[in-house]
């Protein structure tokens, strides 16, 4: 069975904690006391900054088969959707429309935060 826990590259932790024993995957990091909420982000891997990127794709001239041998500039916004991304990595976490809005992690779980 997968475990599917996100690994962070630059920290190389996963972002994963448990209370005083280890999950059955032993992985993330094990602490005694219960954390609080800023507390548990920290340990959880999930003290990142999110923020929604536009999109942008290749016109006729700039795009090519073998995008390792050119240069390839994007030229054409795809609009009204964006790329959400983690500032600390740069990972794409997916796409999203006009209207949506970011809700930082610290903000959702440290704060009572209501979205809407």
């Amino acid at each position: 069975m997968a475990h599917n826990l996100n690994y962070n590259q630059k920290t190389e932790k996963h972002s994963f904690f448990s209370v005083k024993q280890k999950a059955w995957h032993s992985l993330g990091t094990i602490i005694e006391h219960y954390p609080t909420s800023s507390e548990a982000i920290k340990h959880a891997g999930f003290d990142f900054m999110v923020e929604k990127r536009p999109l942008f794709t290749y016109d006729n001239e700039n795009y090519t088969a073998d995008p390792e041998t050119e240069l390839m500039i994007p030229e054409i916004a795809v609009s009204d959707y964006y790329a959400t991304i983690r500032t600390d990595t740069e990972q794409v976490l997916g796409v999203v429309g006009r209207d949506y809005h970011v809700v930082q992690n610290v903000d959702a779980f440290c704060t009572g935060a209501v979205v809407g």
